[in-house]
């Protein structure tokens, strides 16, 4: 093994007491050098004749090189343990809060992400290394609670209409006089079972995918996506009597297509849902100085200013039961922030003082002809 392996081998503590060794031993080597050369050509000094207060008239011999050699040597021989045990005990001085973070944070990534370091004074660069741990570690445990409480709100909603399929064919498989009209019936509701835990697994498909990010850029024009979206959705609004007011504008932006799709799809679906009937949403898609700019506003009830955070949590709902239909899953705004956070979109949503929901996208213009 090399010296360079060997080195890198030891404890942080041994390296940086041989480093303060060496830089002790070095420091001693030099006083000594400085020192003894000057030392070497003093001539010792002697009053001609009788002791007197007289002037010095003659000179002594030099002090001789050899006592002097042996004097250095002795001492860098008993500086070489003190410059150890200095560094030693330097180094062990410095990597105790070092170790007292060490041993810390492995009790709290063990499982207890309650604790917390709470280094005090003096504030240093430790220090500031245990600041940034303790927000690190507040991070994660808000990301490991909100994933407990995301796959808890996940299975219950799988769970659901698994649970009404089985008790449906249940039912109708203990009916001795079931005949062919109400098998078909059934069949009809299982169908309809099945659809909904489709649409759930496709809106958890999305979101993950975009909280996973965007692995490619194209030019995408806001306008035209709104257009798509607005066709396909202006029979569910005129059954529920919502009308759409559209200014469209060409916004390019760059993207994924089918995830921006994903969010103006969950925004106007959002407005219809939490609406009044015979209520209206109005989307706008425009450039605004570098940002290409969507904002949908819709009517409805009036959303505490505390509350909106909320939403866009997956599976966060205002009012579950005030329509009366589970025609959604709380999973809307949830997959909006994540494809624009995704897209490094700004979102703003301001709850307007007549009712509803005004949320605004900012995203970066694009930079293509």
């Amino acid at each position: 093994m090399t010296g360079s392996g060997r080195l890198a081998g030891r404890s942080l503590q041994t390296r940086l007491a041989l480093a303060y060794a060496a830089g002790i031993y070095a420091a001693g080597v030099f006083v000594l050098v400085c020192v003894a050369v000057p030392l070497a050509g003093v001539r010792s000094t002697k009053p001609r004749g009788a002791p007197s207060a007289g002037g010095i008239t003659g000179t002594g011999d030099a002090i001789g090189l050899p006592r002097l050699l042996t004097g250095s040597a002795v001492a860098l021989v008993v500086l070489v343990p003190v410059a150890v045990g200095l560094g030693w005990f330097v180094a062990g001085r410095f990597l105790r809060p070092l170790r007292a973070i060490t041993t810390t944070a492995r009790v709290i990534s063990a499982g207890d992400l309650h604790r917390r370091l709470d280094l005090g004074e003096p504030t240093d660069e430790l220090t500031e290394l245990g600041h940034t741990l303790d927000d690190l570690f507040a991070r994660l445990e808000a990301s490991f609670d909100a994933q407990r409480h995301f796959v808890a709100n996940a299975s219950h909603e799988l769970r659901t209409p698994l649970a009404g399929l089985r008790t449906l064919l249940e039912v109708a498989l203990a009916d001795p006089d079931a005949d062919a009209d109400t098998l078909r019936s059934v069949c009809e509701e299982a169908l309809v079972l099945g659809a909904h835990q489709e649409r759930l697994v496709r809106a958890l498909l999305v979101l993950a995918t975009g909280e996973r990010g965007i692995s490619r850029r194209v030019t995408v024009d806001l306008a035209r996506v709104v257009e798509g979206v607005l066709v396909s959705r202006r029979d569910l609004a005129a059954e529920r009597g919502i009308g759409f007011a559209a200014h469209l504008t060409p916004a390019p932006t760059a993207g994924d297509p089918g995830l921006i799709e994903s969010l103006v799809a969950n925004l106007v679906d959002n407005a219809v849902r939490h609406n009044h009937p015979d209520g209206h949403v109005e989307i706008t898609a425009r450039t605004v100085g570098t940002q290409a700019t969507l904002t949908v506003a819709n009517s409805g009830p009036v959303v505490p200013d505390d509350q909106v955070r909320r939403l866009f949590q997956p599976f966060q709902k205002l009012a579950p039961e005030r329509n009366g239909h589970r025609d959604g899953y709380g999973l809307g705004l949830a997959i909006v922030n994540a494809v624009a956070h995704a897209h490094h979109a700004t979102l703003t949503t301001t709850p307007r003082p007549e009712g509803g929901l005004s949320i605004e996208v900012r995203f970066a213009h694009s930079t293509d002809s």
